[in-house]
């Protein structure tokens, strides 16, 4: 505990700031960089460095780096008919993807059919207790995450196919986060210093897949901690990159995140999942940005074993604008139904629904009218 104080020291984070706004006036203005992870985002707002670091000439910006977020409504309406339209289906998934608004409304509204029911679970090994403990039922868990929590949904297919649960299924929105950084910086709708790459997913993957960014784009990038220090010594390594003229992936969570990653949470993927290309909300369809289950565990794909078929075009409610927000080329609060008619009591799309939601995390930190 007394190391983490130590990020949030006030001292410590005066200290930081002050070197940030010296090195800001050797560079060219403006300097935006953008944070990938919710979990940045939510520091970020929560310690009021937006601020502080707007008067040392830094603009923080948020990314895709909330999975509720980017995952297509087509997805969240396949998930509402699945359980809305056959009997003994028992829906399985995290809180906040039960919240979210679809043109078929949320899963949170739905009316299940005759036995079936929508389930919240905190972890996806309660929906592989659910199978083991109803096999009347039908069991699917509406699986969400970035590389942090695809190693354990892997775990659960690994594990059903093992046991022979043949009651069992994951409906998946998994998402690599490396390929929607390469569409935004090949986009070019906003212009960026720099990224904070995510400490958990670089937590599992390291620092190799990002050094792309640096070789084929010149672009600067760091792997920063979540405490509102490791924010700042971030943005520090970016702006020495840029200075330097001598872009690369620094890593400054490295009581966390190893140069390799992890190994065995690799391999795992690797043995369940392969790679597909996958809709983003906002982003549209990203080579290689999603994972799907490989053949030899379609028994316990969602998709293949109720034959759903879902084309996902992310397209958001009308007057929703999440895909802007999570390209970063809009603030959460020029959304005109931000705080008015889009609110966290009755969100009109994910970002004001997730806790990493850049949308909810505005309002939570900024007020309605920020």
């Amino acid at each position: 505990m007394a190391r983490t104080n130590e990020f949030r020291d006030k001292k410590v984070i005066g200290a930081l700031l002050a070197r940030i706004a010296e090195n800001k006036r050797s560079l060219p203005s403006p300097c935006r960089i953008m944070e990938v992870c919710g979990t940045h985002t939510m520091t970020v707002h929560r310690y009021g460095l937006q601020s502080m670091l707007e008067k040392a000439g830094i603009e923080m910006v948020s990314g895709p780096g909330c999975p509720v977020c980017i995952t297509p409504g087509e997805v969240h309406e396949a998930a509402i008919r699945l359980v809305t339209e056959n009997e003994n289906v028992i829906l399985a998934t995290f809180g906040d993807m039960t919240r979210v608004p679809t043109h078929l409304g949320s899963l949170q509204n739905a009316v299940p059919a005759k036995g079936s029911a929508v389930k919240i679970v905190y972890s996806p090994e309660e929906s592989l207790d659910l199978a083991r403990q109803k096999s009347n039922k039908e069991i699917v868990f509406f699986g969400v995450g970035f590389e942090t929590t695809i190693p354990s949904i892997a775990v659960m297919a690994k594990a059903a196919a093992g046991e022979e649960l043949s009651n069992y299924s994951i409906l998946s929105a998994l998402w690599l986060i490396p390929p929607p950084l390469r569409a935004i910086l090949e986009s070019g709708e906003v212009k960026l210093s720099g990224f904070l790459y995510p400490g958990h997913v670089s937590a599992i993957i390291g620092q190799e897949p990002y050094t792309f960014v640096a070789r084929e784009f010149g672009f600067p990038g760091v792997i920063a901690g979540f405490e509102p220090g490791d924010i700042l010594l971030g943005i520090i390594s970016i702006l020495d990159q840029i200075r330097e003229g001598r872009p690369r992936v620094a890593n400054e969570y490295t009581r966390v995140v190893r140069p390799e990653g992890n190994p065995v949470a690799q391999a795992l993927m690797r043995e369940v999942l392969e790679p597909k290309d996958a809709c983003w909300r906002g982003l549209g369809v990203i080579p290689g940005s999603g994972l799907k289950f490989k053949a030899e565990y379609s028994a316990y794909d969602t998709e293949v074993k109720h034959d759903l078929r879902i084309t996902a075009r992310g397209i958001d409610l009308p007057g929703c604008r999440c895909g802007e927000v999570l390209r970063g080329i809009l603030l959460p609060s020029r959304c005109p139904l931000f705080g008015k008619k889009c609110t966290p009591e009755s969100p009109c799309g994910p970002c004001m629904v997730s806790f990493e939601g850049a949308c909810l995390v505005h309002y939570k930190y900024r007020g309605p009218k920020s």
